[in-house]
């Protein structure tokens, strides 16, 4: 328990550095770009997706012994695209639906994706045999 609690807590730091990255960007896109807030999020969450790759499998997840690592990013990318599709349908909703700001409905995209990349890396890209 105390192992999943450490991990938890270094996916945190790694997942806030990232968002702060995303989130960044995303409001650099659209505000000094005007690019539409959606593409916006798409390209922010792309940039982000690679550094929180090579953070979360170098600090927070132990990567399986036999993974060949270009396999590894692929799948890391894949989970991250519908990751992607989770954030943009969230921030799609509380923009056009709700009439929220999208920096805030950012916020409230990034803590649902958060909880869906922690539980499918955890059992897709973690090494269990420790």
């Amino acid at each position: 328990m105390r192992k999943l609690i450490e991990q938890i807590m270094k996916f945190g730091v790694v997942g806030f550095l990232c968002f702060f990255i995303d989130y960044g960007l995303m409001i650099l896109f659209t505000e000094a770009f005007h690019i539409n807030y959606l593409v916006s999020a798409a390209l922010s969450f792309s940039i982000s997706t690679i550094v929180n790759y090579s953070l979360s499998m170098r600090y927070v997840f132990k990567s399986k012994k036999d993974a060949n690592k270009i396999n590894e990013f692929i799948l890391f990318v894949v989970l991250s695209v519908i990751g992607l599709g989770v954030n943009e349908a969230a921030m799609w909703i509380a923009v056009e639906g709700l009439g929220i700001h999208y920096m805030i409905s950012k916020i409230g995209a990034t803590a649902v994706v958060m909880v869906f990349n922690f539980v499918t890396r955890k059992i897709f890209l973690e090494d269990k045999s420790e």
